[in-house]
């Protein structure tokens, strides 16, 4: 209904001029009756969180929550949004200044603590500029330098208020204001106003058509100085083209409401006794159950179940929020953020991160001071356990360089190293990291190992093809001999197989059969020649023959022997002794051949004697 009669026009400009990040942070929401309007610079140096957005955020959520202009409710507002900037200074004290303007549509109240400002325009002049909350405010209220002087003096950025300060906040609070048609808000933070004067906003306005231009406007002026630092910058333009105008009060009316009104708490006044009474057995139930959070959590501390000593301890918490009762609230508050460093500290220590993980410990001990159901010597033992930790990470961190650099034997030294350091301090987290790596490295030497293995097998190989290539092939045979013993131990089967074909095939050179039907055609010829009348030849070669048949026969599958044996008799008994030296190498090579060898070797032992004799 307001916002539909009126007209509220906004546009801001944010920026972080020199530095990377923004720590500015403004934000808005217009509503059916009720505005609000919030921009805030961010005073700490943490670079995880954003204290400005926690400060706008926390106070925009709690207007929508009720949204009202009352000075109390706008007071809890910041007090709320304080009280989460100190429980999320857990690292560093997070700060924030800010200024907020919450409207009706038809007037307006702004609150600030800090320095971010509120530049109030009607009529093209400047109605209202907000106090800082400086050493340099407080010397302009005392006198002490002059008005004009505050925006470029020394102390301006010395703050006596500000959100997440230790203690209590104490903010400025306006009365309700009443706003015209044409009014101008502006919304900045320290990184503008620094840059642009009074006057220079004044004629931005009076040139200023539209928010958008204005801002743009005041952020051109302000880069126009051409300073070599500029800090984070924000502004926001809010043009009131029209407010809500409200009917004239018809006091009639009125009176008829309030008459109705009495009436209906006479008549509801019962309902509300009895809403009183079930409210405060409500509240009695709430106690009950703070009480019993609280017990439990102090039992779950006590055990060094951490987590679940939060979770408890935060569920007492709301119910002191909901029953109004802040010493309980404080007491929690600090119970749950001592706990809540111990988990912290054991989320650090399994992410490897020592110095985070020494730093929660650190302040789990100062917290937990004041409450004995903390062991603070367990607390103090696991943060001198720090060092060790530190050590075992450091080990680990070399030895992942030389892990990276090809050095796994040095890798593994020093991972061992770490496991034996980490099992003595049972730090287990390090343990499981160790197990892994060191399994790794040790892969990887084993690789390497095995590859050196085979291409020593693999020169061997190569050595015994030259040798067959030069008709070496005892030599050649003994190279795939040792190559295969190589393949074989590492396990390369296929390379056991193929040198063991290399060997067969050497094995048949060495040792090439001879066709039984040769004795056969002998044994004719024989015949033939006992019949042709070569008496003298049939005499001396039926002697030998008949020494040789008679061996053949006795070897039923051993005929190549018989049969050599059979030839080495007819060219004399030189030869018989050189077959003989073959066979014995053959046996040593071909381990295969089993008993056939060794009644070959029989053969050839009784061949020998019989060529000795003849």
């Amino acid at each position: 209904m307001r916002k539909e009669n009126s007209e509220f026009k906004t546009a801001f400009v944010s920026e972080a001029g020199s530095f990377l990040k923004n720590r500015d942070f403004y934000g808005c929401v217009e509503l059916e009756d009720w505005a609000c309007y919030v921009i805030a610079d961010g005073l700490d140096t943490d670079t995880e969180v954003n204290s400005a957005q926690i400060t706008v955020q926390t106070i925009l959520e709690s207007f929508l929550e009720k949204p009202t202009m009352s000075k109390r409710r706008l007071t809890e507002y910041i007090k709320i949004a304080h009280e989460w900037l100190q429980y999320e200074s857990r690292r560093v004290r997070l700060k924030a200044g800010f200024v907020i303007v919450v409207t009706d549509y038809t007037r307006m109240m702004w609150a600030s603590a800090g320095h971010s400002r509120l530049y109030h325009f009607r009529g093209n002049r400047l109605a209202l500029k907000s106090k800082d909350h400086s050493v340099a405010a407080q010397l302009a209220a005392e006198g002490q330098i002059a008005e004009d002087r505050v925006d470029q003096h020394d102390e301006r950025g010395n703050l006596n208020e500000y959100a997440g300060k230790p203690g209590m906040i104490k903010p400025y609070v306006s009365d309700k204001i009443k706003l015209a048609d044409g009014d101008v808000l502006v919304l900045c933070t320290p990184g503008l106003w620094e840059g642009v004067q009074d006057a220079e906003m004044i004629d931005a306005v009076e040139a200023a058509n539209d928010p958008q231009a204005l801002a743009d406007m005041l952020e051109e002026v302000m880069l126009s100085k051409q300073r070599s630092r500029i800090e984070n910058y924000s502004a926001a333009a809010i043009y009131v083209n029209k407010i809500f105008h409200e009917e004239p009060k018809n006091r009639k009316k009125w009176i008829k409401r309030i008459a109705i009104m009495l009436v209906m708490l006479l008549i509801f006044g019962g309902a509300g006794i009895f809403y009183a009474v079930k409210s405060a057995a409500k509240k009695a139930e709430l106690v009950v159950d703070m009480l019993q959070y609280e017990q439990n959590a102090d039992q779950y501390v006590k055990e060094q179940e951490y987590a679940k000593a939060v979770s408890d301890y935060s569920l007492a918490r709301n119910n002191s929020i909901k029953v109004k009762d802040p010493v309980h609230k404080k007491l929690l508050t600090s119970k749950m953020a001592a706990a809540q460093t111990l988990v912290d500290g054991e989320a650090h220590l399994k992410e490897g991160d020592i110095p985070k993980a020494t730093a929660s410990y650190t302040k789990a001990l100062e917290l937990s001071e004041s409450y004995n159901m903390f062991n603070r010597e367990v607390i103090q033992e696991r943060l001198e356990q720090m060092t060790t930790f530190q050590q075992v990470q450091d080990w680990i961190t070399e030895g992942d360089l030389k892990l990276q650099n090809g050095d796994y034997s040095g890798a593994i030294i020093l991972y061992k190293r770490a496991r034996t350091a980490a099992t003595e301090t049972a730090y287990k987290e390090a343990l499981k990291e160790v197990a892994t790596k060191l399994e790794t490295a040790e892969t990887k030497r084993a690789d390497i190992k095995r590859q050196a293995r085979q291409l020593q097998a693999d020169t061997l190989e190569q050595k015994g093809d030259r040798f067959n290539e030069a008709g070496d092939y005892s030599g050649a045979m003994d190279a795939y001999a040792s190559a295969q013993e190589i393949y074989q131990e590492i396990d390369m089967l296929e390379r056991v197989l193929a040198m063991e074909r290399k060997i067969n095939k050497l094995d048949e050179k060495l040792n090439p059969p001879v066709p039984a039907v040769d004795l056969t055609q002998d044994a004719a010829g024989l015949g033939t020649t006992d019949t042709s009348g070569l008496n003298s030849d049939w005499t001396e070669n039926a002697g030998g023959m008949s020494v040789g048949n008679s061996v053949g026969g006795t070897s039923s599958t051993g005929n190549s022997s018989s049969a050599g044996s059979g030839a080495a008799d007819a060219s004399g008994s030189g030869s018989s002794s050189g077959k003989t030296t073959s066979n014995t190498s053959i046996n040593s090579a071909s381990k295969a051949k089993g008993s056939t060898d060794t009644t070959e070797a029989e053969a050839n032992e009784q061949e020998e004697t019989e060529g000795g004799d003849s």
